[in-house]
């Protein structure tokens, strides 16, 4: 990889996945139901898959264990979401998720021969403390099951991650990656939805669905923007740069839905924003 700061191109793709990434965290943020909104994500993710991968070059043969793994990782991943989500607030248990996989998957690349340079490592942590002070400034601490399922996730988040990174570089084809992955990942998740409330989810209005297919093509097309990055850049530092969603969130929710910036907030803003300067430059 090159010593020059990220590419402009690879730049502005992650940040636009990262956008992508806010707005359908802000869709299932505004759903009662968060298991019935996943699995409407999900069916939304297995039409997109179904419509648009005839016509796309077809993953190569070697990644397809990443593929079958990284749909158990998934579903294991948004299981673990909900029932976070169950025990403990979204407030403090979103940023503690996605705050520590980066700083996890740059330790591994150590490994993986993609240890970074030493100016990357701290935009790498900048970034990553700026979205764990988002949790640590909340008044109260995730504890028992909540925290549990939240370092559970933490560990599934850095091993779909690092997977996934590989396993599209090994595709060829990280967008036909993505939407195989979702297609698996759809599957697997609506076979349990089916069995355990499957009257509750076909009852649905068709309104809930046509939600469900526009999260589904932000997430899609946020995390296909990710992986074809990671097959120009470290791991790592594509992993924490995506994590800037938790700065476009904290401005549609401020747009949106009218919530306050205090200074916690506009803080961790600015610890994120120095990251992704640093990981631009360096």
């Amino acid at each position: 990889m090159p010593a020059a700061g990220l590419p402009l191109d690879v730049m502005a793709a992650v940040l636009g996945g990262a956008f992508l990434h806010a707005g359908w965290n802000v869709v299932l943020k505004a759903g009662s139901d968060k298991h019935l909104e996943t699995a409407l994500l999900l069916a939304g993710g297995v039409v997109l898959a179904l419509m648009l991968l005839p016509f796309l070059r077809h993953p190569a043969l070697a990644c397809y264990p990443a593929l079958a793994f990284s749909a158990v990782l998934h579903v294991a991943y948004f299981f673990l979401l909900m029932k976070a989500y169950q025990t403990g607030e979204m407030a403090v248990l979103y940023p503690l998720m996605r705050g520590l996989p980066p700083l996890v998957l740059a330790l591994l690349g150590v490994f993986f021969g993609e240890a970074l340079a030493p100016a990357r490592w701290l935009g790498v942590a900048l970034i990553s403390l700026g979205v764990l002070s988002l949790a640590l400034a909340r008044a109260h601490a995730p504890h028992g099951p909540a925290r549990l399922f939240a370092l559970l996730n933490i560990a599934v988040i850095a091993l779909y991650t690092l997977n996934d990174g590989i396993g599209a570089r090994l595709s060829g084809a990280p967008f036909a990656y993505t939407l195989a992955m979702f297609l698996a990942t759809g599957v697997l998740f609506l076979a349990g939805t089916a069995f355990w409330r499957g009257r509750e989810l076909a009852l649905l209005p068709p309104r809930r669905f046509a939600i469900g297919l526009a999260a589904a093509a932000s997430s899609i097309g946020s995390y296909g923007l990710a992986l074809w990055a990671m097959t120009q850049a470290p791991i790592a530092a594509i992993a924490a740069l995506r994590e800037t969603a938790i700065l476009f969130g904290m401005v549609l929710a401020r747009l949106v839905i009218g919530e306050r910036l205090g200074p916690a907030r506009l803080m961790a803003g600015a610890l994120i924003l120095g990251g992704a300067i640093i990981l631009r430059l360096f």
